[in-house]
């Protein structure tokens, strides 16, 4: 079965461990070179953090890639013209529009999956969130056709675990929409475990080191 395929993976992988500021971060090394960073709130066991990363074919480390927590913003941010839009409602003078673009970031909770979009501003009743099982995916549109985003669950997908279309919820608010998925059952299962495993873990507070698992 997937899911207990993806458990053993879990607990076969090489892992170090730090504890630092209240976060207790994990990497994961797989079998197959694959590297895995999480990154726990150390109280809660909240996941704020989960990216991967591999080698190419000549074995250089690619980027990370962000699952869960959002990506880094650039440390200068350029303003391009294409987010300026003249505003003319004024004839005596000019205005300049800066346009927002969309956020688009993972942040779960203990029992659903979560994302959340920034710089939506529209009224909630403009938005419809479902379910593709064809491809796999959940799919966010707007009436007015201003926003579209088709986003996969990569933690079904490792599990082979099929997308509920009643599992899915959103809300909207100051400008955000947050979209709810509840985690199903297999997942719970999977999640409790790995906790069990990463309480019998012993982090270092200054550095990394290998965390002896059984």
């Amino acid at each position: 079965m997937a899911v207990q395929l993806w458990l053993e993976s879990l607990r076969a992988a090489k892992k170090t461990c730090i504890l630092q500021d209240g976060i207790r971060k994990v990497h994961y090394l797989f079998a197959d070179g694959k590297e895995m960073v999480e990154e726990y709130d150390h109280k809660t066991q909240e996941l704020l953090v989960r990216k991967w990363r591999q080698k190419s074919a000549l074995g250089a480390h690619a980027e990370w890639q962000i699952e869960v927590g959002e990506t880094p913003a650039p440390v200068v941010a350029v303003l391009q013209n294409d987010f300026l839009k003249e505003n003319s409602s004024n004839q005596q003078s000019t205005s300049w529009v800066c346009f927002v673009q969309p956020v688009f970031m993972r942040k779960d909770t203990k029992t659903a999956f979560q994302w959340r979009i920034r710089n939506l501003p529209y009224p909630k009743d403009v938005y419809s969130v479902s379910v593709d099982k064809t491809e796999r995916c959940c799919i966010v549109r707007t009436t007015n056709k201003k926003y579209y985003k088709k986003f996969c669950i990569p933690d079904l997908d490792r599990c082979h675990l099929e997308l509920n279309e009643s599992a899915l919820s959103f809300a909207h608010g100051n400008n955000t929409l947050i979209i709810t998925y509840q985690k199903p059952k297999e997942i719970l299962s999977v999640e409790e475990e790995l906790q069990k495993e990463l309480k019998s873990l012993k982090a270092n507070s200054e550095g990394d080191v290998e965390c002896k698992t059984q």
